[in-house]
């Protein structure tokens, strides 16, 4: 009896040391996007800090590809051992409803942590005589089907936060999707677009140069690095208006609850560490570290919030 009781205490103490031995190798961010990219840059700024917390080094993978679909699915199909973690952005809750995909985000994934919150900004030309969002409205009241807007590419967050001011004042914009956020900008500060839907790091030195004139935010929460920008949903007195275009990380499902929470409390005190969290700040961004129930709770949320817009818009995949 004795033998069979210090058996199992060997036993435990062995899977105890397992957990806390965790990282024993290098831990591999997959990057469902290209380098130099939002999602790149992102990952990239928290990433040697998440090393040091870590003590082991953090392999970032750029599979670009299928809109994120390439990446994302080579995460769901890793092992989950905690040595591979999906580091990716709100797109992944919307490429589900447009295209068939070889993963289900639900089911394939484990939320570890959202990391920080970026808005779309919405801006026009300086030489517009739209000065703030109200006007606009005003604007494509008085002349329904006349003004257009330039958005990232057909579904993209900021396609879907344009389609939902339509949706939620009634106006009647047309949509011209670009293949980028670098296209898209340039031709709104030419003058051949009136109207700009992008993330906020994509215009933000544009607007600080005085070649675009930012009128508000998606977030529910103006940005800390551009706090005179206000939100749709203070501006227009529409409480329920918001697109969050966040970053966050996923875990392959079943990697082991504790590794999860592991990941996530560092990332908790690494988006707050001085440097880390002015950088995010540079990039327009909003440190919004989370628990993985609150990321899971997310991802449902705007599954079915999406699933409407797209519906009422009647968006399909390119």
């Amino acid at each position: 009896m004795m033998r069979i009781v210090a058996a199992c205490v060997l036993a435990l103490a062995a899977g105890g040391a397992g957990a806390q031995e965790w990282p024993a190798k290098p831990v591999r961010f997959i990057v469902p996007y290209p380098p130099g990219g939002g999602t790149d840059v992102i990952a990239r700024i928290v990433q040697p800090a998440l090393a040091d917390a870590l003590g082991q080094p953090i392999v970032i993978e750029n599979r670009g590809g299928a809109g994120g679909a390439v990446g994302t699915e080579a995460a769901a199909k890793a092992a989950p051992d905690g040595y591979t973690f999906l580091f990716t952005l709100s797109s992944h809750t919307i490429n589900p409803l447009l295209y068939k995909l070889a993963y289900d985000i639900e089911r394939d994934f484990a939320g570890v942590s959202l990391i920080v919150s970026v808005p779309q900004l919405i801006a026009v030309n300086p030489a517009s005589p739209i000065r703030t969002l109200p006007e606009l409205v005003a604007a494509a009241r008085a002349q329904p089907g006349k003004l257009s807007f330039a958005s990232v590419g057909n579904g993209t967050p900021s396609h879907i936060a344009g389609e939902l001011l339509k949706l939620k004042t009634g106006v009647d914009l047309v949509h011209v999707p670009y293949r980028g956020g670098g296209p898209a900008v340039a031709d709104t500060i030419a003058g051949h677009v009136p109207i700009l839907f992008v993330t906020a790091p994509a215009a933000m030195s544009h607007v600080r140069a005085g070649k675009l004139r930012a009128l508000a935010v998606t977030t529910l929460r103006r940005s800390p690095g551009a706090p005179e920008i206000p939100t749709v949903a203070e501006t227009l007195g529409i409480p329920d208006y918001e697109v969050d275009s966040w970053y966050a990380m996923f875990a392959p499902a079943r990697t082991p609850p504790a590794i999860v929470a592991r990941m996530q409390r560092e990332i908790a005190r690494v988006v707050q560490l001085p440097d880390v969290r002015q950088k995010l700040i540079e990039q327009g961004g909003d440190p919004v570290a989370s628990t993985p129930e609150a990321l899971d709770r997310v991802v449902r949320q705007e599954l079915k919030k999406w699933t409407e817009v797209i519906q009422a818009a009647k968006i399909k995949a390119d």
